[in-house]
């Protein structure tokens, strides 16, 4: 059994997977949603990939310099040892910005002995839809297809490039490197060349981290997430990526088989918030950046997501030469998910702008096109939030009037009141509160079920929804009224399997999932916290940490019954989720130390 045993790397404008036993497997260039260059996580024959093989004397381990992306797979047979150091390049620039080149470098470290290995390089470019040939030049090695779209390849290397290319025993007495680039190099790299881009992502990484705050309890669960999230972050435009691949399914042998490598307004922002939370407002700002270029017509309805580069059409296909992971087809691109409407996005939108005005509002640029964009969503919240939609789980057949996209078009009214507050935007108020207050009468008189003592997943219905846990964080309800708490309860009764929960269990287009949507049971245990279970929720936490992979790292989805990580990764929303979670535990940890300190005097 496959497990997503990977680590990433990446530098803010393209991102690349390597395996426990430093495999290259995934990596798309020039950027996030570029065409693969390497893809054996979704072939193994046709995919492509670039592997460092050694015989079975060798002891492989895995795991990341600390507080930076510069991952560290460590190869040991007494004493002949060396390491690999992979990453892709990102620092300051003196001339100012980012040095962020469409390049992945893999440092190979001497550290004892006379360690060999051999190398597989197999490039197969533009999805291995056609033959990629690979050729040996004066300075590179280059891979080019000719059939199908035009692209190439380069890699630079210290060692011989027709040992490497021929799969030749390579005995290792000192530092060497491979650069893969989508780029020709004008300047030929060299080791210490290498060396010195190593160092400079290195300082960048551990500048990034030390802006962030340390916590008593999980810092290292939460350093990694955040370092996750920064990498699923796209500089040019703002974009936040939903995960770094395609078509890693939900369940093995199914359908459930999509492309995250695009922008959802609700994930983004949900992850924008926590990020900007811990300190880093540079990247709420170019995301709201991001969302005011999206939308230039005070009317223009947003969509639920967009591509990275803002583009508003995102057409899906199947690569049928593809066999997908672990045989699980189809592999797609692009994603038919765009056309839906989904009304919880104008509110998760609206609360990151509520925030970044509150937080920054002597210092955020593009206040005035936020407060156009708070009234155009309050515009559109008004004349749409009785319509039925597809929900935050998309629906991709029915579309009903679900909770939870009503509770945040209530957000969405809640929040632009707030920012009228700030803004001292008096006229708007009085006209406001009257929306406000129609949408939270509906949700109270058609969303509570009697006979379920729950409020359930649409208006009549008496399905139970791990959504729903989020009418408390978002301020709709407070966590002891007793009809949250009666809510909780029957979502645990009706959702929960062995401490993982269901999105939820009622039919949908393709039937009972057999895998747990991570982020439902971190919303879970939230709740669990904010309703005074507090010992179950640090039980049910530390369990499910204990399902992330080695590396600390979390997809979508995990199987219920062999906790096997599936789905797109890594996935933003699972790690955003997890910060949140770990920062209320770890406030609850201190505050409980202070009670039993108090007590004990």
């Amino acid at each position: 059994m496959q497990n997503l045993d990977y680590g990433i790397i990446g530098n803010c404008r393209s991102a690349a997977l390597i395996s426990k036993t430093g495999s290259l497997d995934w990596c798309c260039l020039p950027e996030f949603d570029s065409s693969s260059v390497f893809a054996k996580i979704l072939d193994d024959e046709k995919g492509g990939s670039f592997e460092f093989l050694v015989d079975d004397s060798y002891k492989i381990s895995q795991k990341y310099d600390d507080d930076t992306c510069i991952l560290l797979t460590s190869f040991a047979a007494g004493e002949n040892v060396f390491e690999i150091r992979d990453f892709m390049p990102r620092y300051y620039k003196e001339s100012g910005g980012y040095n962020s080149p469409p390049d992945i470098i893999r440092y190979i470290k001497h550290v004892s002995g006379k360690p060999e290995f051999r190398v597989k390089y197999n490039p197969k470019l533009e999805y291995g839809a056609f033959k990629t040939f690979t050729h040996i030049k004066d300075n590179f090695i280059v891979s080019i297809t000719q059939e199908g779209a035009y692209d190439t390849l380069f890699m630079y290397t210290s060692f011989d490039n027709k040992a490497v290319l021929n799969q030749e025993k390579i005995t290792l007495s000192q530092d060497g490197f491979f650069l893969v680039s989508y780029h020709e190099k004008v300047l030929n790299p060299t080791t210490d060349k290498v060396y010195l881009e190593l160092n400079r992502t290195k300082v960048y990484w551990l500048n990034w981290v030390d802006k962030t705050p340390k916590y008593k309890k999980y810092n290292d669960e939460i350093m990694r997430s955040a370092l996750t999230l920064k990498l699923l972050s796209y500089d040019k435009s703002g974009a936040v990526l939903a995960a770094a691949t395609t078509s890693l399914p939900e369940t093995i042998g199914e359908v459930r088989n999509w492309d995250y490598r695009f922008c959802w307004i609700r994930d983004a922002s949900m992850v924008i918030k926590v990020v900007s939370e811990m300190g880093h407002k540079n990247i709420a700002k170019r995301y709201l950046q991001f969302i005011i270029d999206l939308i230039p017509d005070k009317d223009e309805k947003l969509q639920i997501m967009y591509g990275i580069n803002k583009e508003k059409m995102l057409t899906e296909k199947i690569l049928d030469h593809l066999n997908g992971y672990e045989n699980s087809k189809p592999v797609r691109i692009g994603n038919a998910a765009y056309e839906q409407k989904q009304n919880d996005i104008y509110g998760i939108l609206m609360d990151v702008i509520h925030e970044q005005l509150v937080k920054f509002s002597t210092d955020i640029e593009n206040t005035e096109e936020l407060w156009s964009i708070t009234k155009g969503i309050v515009w559109v919240v008004d004349k749409h939030w009785k319509e039925a939609d597809k929900g935050i789980w998309e629906f991709r057949t029915e579309e009903r009037h679900f909770t939870f996209s009503k509770v945040l078009c209530w957000v969405a009214i809640d929040k632009a009141l707030k920012v009228a507050r700030v803004l001292g935007k008096i006229s708007k108020i009085k006209k406001w509160e009257v929306i406000e207050k129609e949408i939270r009468n509906d949700i109270l008189t058609n969303a509570w079920n009697e006979e379920v003592g729950a409020f359930t997943q649409s208006y009549g219905s008496k399905d139970m929804d791990a959504s729903v846990l989020l009418m408390e964080p978002y301020g709709f309800i407070d966590a002891r009224d007793e009809k949250y708490v009666s809510t909780v309860k029957a979502i645990e009764r009706e959702l929960s399997y062995e401490g993982l929960m269901y999105r939820y269990k009622n039919k949908d287009d393709f039937g009972l999932p057999s895998s747990s949507f991570t982020i439902c049971t971190f919303w879970f245990i939230n709740a669990l916290y904010k309703i005074g279970e507090r010992k179950k929720a640090i039980s049910l936490f530390e369990q499910l940490l204990s399902y992330s992979n080695h590396l600390g790292l979390f997809s979508e989805d995990i199987d219920f019954k062999t906790k096997r990580l599936l789905g797109n990764f890594p996935q933003a929303y699972s790690h955003l989720a997890l910060i949140e979670t770990a920062t209320n535990l770890s406030r609850l940890t201190e505050e409980e130390e202070l009670i039993e300190a108090i007590n004990l005097t």
